[in-house]
């Protein structure tokens, strides 16, 4: 890996933390946002919708966009869209500006996110690109456990100073991007590339050709992934304090773990994992163990077992959205953004869906929830032994992992 491209990995993974900081920096005084607003739990139910909404329309648009003009103008201008989404709620006290300040927001993470990821595999190698999608996760992670404690002492000064500090934040990436990151970072990489890449023939992603069982699998479990990590999620500190009357220390605890585990996990262990196993093996393994643990929660009677299953099912999907995502990548050489924005568009989607559908069960049983999650793990769990590798298959598929 050259030294250009180090640091061009090294501005994604700075501009990354700092944009997923951003956007957990404000989820403390929302309640208080409602509260001095005389907003309802709809119009606070909706304004997060929007920004879902926005984020799963524009993701796949964004993605062929950043194909054909290059990564570099697509994240310039994701991040001043997210400074401006960010500075518009600030300024504002009405509820249609909040809207549009979450359209625009959900516009700038379908342009940033996605577009970081199909950079990063345009100058890595297949060899190097687990390691660095685990250091993008990681980030991404790390942006969103820090974000909301941060966002608490700054809410001190003023509940509006977060989003002041997040608009502060997309500048800074912006203007960190444009400076360092190489007009032409698309190609760092390609002398380095294996002669099998460089050779390897390319379909349009419009075309029968592109849509091998493989990427509809991968995409398919992508939607699960999400789904079922929002669908647990989304009800986990009203399950656990009703089911087994958690604290809120406790449900702190929990989640301060996870996030610790999740930065060591991704940080250190993925790309070993990936190495050492394949993504096949590690996305069965994260599957089958997020199922047992989700159905181990239904039926347990101590915190201590709650505790060690959550953060058993935590990691599992931690490790599961990077194992897929470099499967994905590995799919088409040119066609990384429309493959990301795909994987982005899903995502969102799952996330819309998850909370409501676990909402809505759990009002009518309190296991109904996890145990319908479980069942789409265990869906996913049986179709990852169709999996080949994408976009290598010889006449009878590769061997399994």
């Amino acid at each position: 890996m050259t030294r250009q491209t180090k640091r061009a990995i090294f501005i994604l993974i700075f501009s990354e933390f700092l944009v997923c900081l951003g956007i957990s920096l404000v989820i403390p005084v929302m309640p208080f946002i409602k509260n001095d607003l005389k907003l309802t739990a709809t119009d606070m139910g909706i304004m997060n919708a929007l920004f879902a909404l926005a984020q799963f329309v524009a993701s796949p648009i964004i993605g062929r966009i950043s194909d054909r003009i290059g990564r570099k103008p697509v994240l310039t201008a994701g991040l001043f869209l997210f400074m401006v989404s960010e500075f518009l709620f600030a300024m504002t006290n009405h509820l249609w500006m909040f809207n549009i300040s979450r359209l625009i927001g959900g516009l700038s993470a379908a342009m940033v996110v996605p577009t970081a990821m199909a950079l990063a595999s345009d100058i890595t190698t297949k060899r190097q690109r687990a390691k660095v999608i685990g250091w993008l996760s990681a980030a991404f992670s790390g942006g969103l456990i820090l974000g909301p404690g941060i966002g608490g002492i700054l809410a001190g000064i003023s509940y509006k100073t977060p989003f002041w500090v997040a608009g502060a934040l997309g500048l800074i990436s912006a203007i960190v991007l444009i400076s360092l990151l190489p007009n032409d970072a698309e190609t760092l990489a390609k002398t380095d590339l294996e002669p099998v890449e460089q050779a390897q023939s390319q379909h349009h992603p419009m075309t029968r050709a592109f849509w091998t069982v493989p990427i509809i699998i991968l995409f398919t479990m992508i939607l699960v992934s999400s789904f079922g990590l929002q669908g647990f999620e989304s009800i986990y500190s009203i399950y656990v304090n009703e089911v087994f009357h958690f604290s809120l220390n406790n449900i702190a605890l929990v989640l301060t773990l996870n996030g610790l585990i999740s930065l060591f996990l991704q940080v250190a262990l993925f790309d070993t994992f990936v190495q050492r196993f394949g993504e096949r093996r590690v996305i069965r393994v994260c599957f089958a163990s997020a199922a047992i643990c989700t159905i181990w929660i239904t039926q347990a009677h101590s915190k201590i077992a709650v505790m060690i299953a959550t953060l058993v099912i935590f990691s599992a999907f931690d490790l599961l959205r990077p194992a897929i995502t470099t499967l994905l990548t590995k799919a088409s050489e040119a066609n990384q953004g429309l493959i990301n924005g795909l994987n982005m568009s899903l995502t969102s989607v799952g996330n819309i869906v998850g909370p409501i559908m676990s909402g809505m069960l759990l009002d009518l049983n309190t296991h109904y929830p996890y145990m319908v999650v479980a069942v789409f793990l265990i869906v996913s769990y049986l179709m990852a032994f169709m999996l080949r590798e994408p976009g290598t298959q010889a006449k009878g598929g590769l061997k399994q992992s």
